[in-house]
């Protein structure tokens, strides 16, 4: 997910405005000074930890913004900003009353000047539907059909020649919002991770090709959870990250039981995931970066991003032929972008940024990749849905779905 869920409740609530909600145009009510302090001490504690500094500068700088100390966020900031990485706090709600503020026009200037729009996609289909509020994308081999979640209706549609059909409708089998989406490429099924924001709760569920649910499991343990994203290893094993708990685990479709996978360093929001092509590797995405995990030895690290690059603030992660496809809506203004990994998968080799700054990232969250290209949702306005309820109607659109090459 997305997004949908905001960042992880171990950082607190701010930063569900900062590395999650970056796009929406409301600036979202402040949390608890307490809380925000609290988050500052944490991140500046993890910072020595991370491979990317950049991120939680960036962080800390909405921090202080929340707090009302310009003076510190602005140094932040630009601390952040001079690691050229890509961090655009243009748009960024946490900074809205610093906007008019001449040292914050010179660094969003200076971003813009860095990296400027990018576009290289095309518009795919449009599911009239608007009040889907989509998440989570998905298709079959040959790319004729996608498949797409919805957060407010709590179903699952299908696209088939360009129409959009219910492949799970609502209301069937009391759905929780669905999230992330795969099939499984052997008999046409679909898994799916569904949860609240609200509440924390969350299910693993699976539907036959029909669109017919055969099982659902929940958390394996108390308290709240958000099953996010997932990816499938063969026929026995699912991966998917809980965003709420920090944890990645390990479903095994036979025994029906999960197993946290243990991390090098303790997850915060994971997200994206996805394996390499040989299956050997599984890398997940939080707040701060991406973390490599080596399904043969249970051997885990952060992949380092160079220098002048982020791998922070990722939503969908995907696998292309040695290369991350990223969906990275956290980092300010969103953008899809892909970097190529090193053959062990430790660092990245090459950064590429593939759209950027057009109505084509208007709030992306999720995609799936189909015989080289790289389909995305591009306006999945979860900016407009609080606690599972539409903030507002009138402001709904037609979603729309772009492809870009990989090739």
């Amino acid at each position: 997910m997305k997004t949908f869920m905001r960042w992880s409740a171990c950082l607190t609530l701010s930063v569900i405005s900062i590395l999650d909600i970056q796009a929406q145009q409301s600036t979202p009510p402040a949390p608890p000074e307490s809380e925000v302090r609290a988050e500052i001490a944490g991140t500046e504690a993890l910072l020595p930890k991370l491979a990317d500094r950049g991120a939680a500068l960036y962080l800390m700088a909405t921090d202080y913004a929340t707090l009302g100390d310009t003076t510190k966020a602005l140094r932040l900031l630009k601390e952040c900003i001079d690691l050229e990485e890509g961090f655009d706090p243009s748009e960024d709600p946490a900074f809205a009353k610093m906007r008019a503020n001449p040292e914050f026009r010179a660094l969003a200037e200076r971003v813009a000047r860095r990296f400027p729009a990018v576009h290289q996609a095309r518009l795919v289909f449009t599911v009239p539907e608007k009040e889907l509020i989509p998440e989570g994308l998905a298709a079959d081999a040959t790319g004729q059909v996608f498949y797409m979640s919805s957060l407010n209706l709590r179903k699952v549609v299908q696209v088939k020649g360009g129409v959009a059909t219910d492949f799970v409708k609502a209301g069937v089998y009391g759905l929780l919002p669905v999230i992330g989406l795969k099939i499984d490429p052997k008999d046409g099924g679909l898994w799916a991770d569904t949860g609240t924001d609200s509440d924390g709760q969350s299910e693993l569920v699976h539907f036959d090709a029909a669109g017919k649910l055969v099982n659902r499991w929940r958390p394996p343990t108390a308290g709240k959870h958000l099953f996010n994203d997932l990816v499938l290893r063969g026929e026995r094993e699912i991966y998917l990250t809980d965003s709420f708990a920090n944890v990645a685990y390990r479903f095994d479709r036979q025994t029906h039981t999960f197993t946290a996978l243990p991390m090098s360093r303790a997850l915060y929001y994971p997200n994206g995931i996805t394996l390499s092509g040989d299956g050997n590797q599984l890398f997940v995405a939080d707040a701060f970066g991406v973390l490599r995990y080596d399904l043969r030895d249970g051997s885990s690290s952060q992949v380092q991003p160079g220098r002048g690059v982020t791998l922070a603030g990722v939503d969908g992660m995907y696998w292309d032929r040695g290369w991350l496809v990223l969906v990275q809506n956290g980092i300010g203004l969103p953008r899809v972008a892909r970097f190529q990994l090193s053959a062990d998968g430790t660092h990245v080799t090459t950064a590429q940024i593939l759209e950027y700054r057009s109505d084509f990232v208007e709030l992306p969250t999720t995609g799936t990749i189909v015989q080289g290209k790289f389909y995305f949702i591009c306006n999945t306005q979860v900016d407009n849905l609080k606690n599972e309820k539409v903030v507002d109607p009138s402001k709904l659109r037609p979603v729309r779905v772009a492809a870009v090459e990989l090739e």
